[in-house]
């Protein structure tokens, strides 16, 4: 018969600003528990983020970076701070 030893650590952090986004610290040690080490997908929905090691990576087409500026004028708005309000928790 084979046991499986599954490790479990709880943590609590704080949102904290980065430049214009935000953020959360993560230790060393959950980072190795995770087997997460550079790239990652974000899952999100209404009450959970989910960060898990990324796929494969994807090889991003010139005219996708050029437009992440034009994308952040239309996201780093207070209208849009406003309208992802209803996504964070009540806490």
């Amino acid at each position: 018969m084979h046991y499986v030893s599954t490790i479990v650590i709880t943590m609590q952090s704080t949102i904290i600003q980065i430049g214009n986004s935000k953020g959360i610290r993560l230790t060393k040690d959950i980072l190795i528990l995770s087997g997460i080490q550079k790239d990652v997908d974000i899952q999100v929905k209404k009450g959970e983020i989910k960060i898990v090691p990324a796929k494969k990576s994807i090889e991003v087409p010139e005219f996708a970076s050029v437009s992440e500026a034009s994308f952040a004028k239309d996201w780093l708005r207070p209208e849009e701070e406003e309208a992802w309000k209803s996504y964070q928790s009540d806490k």
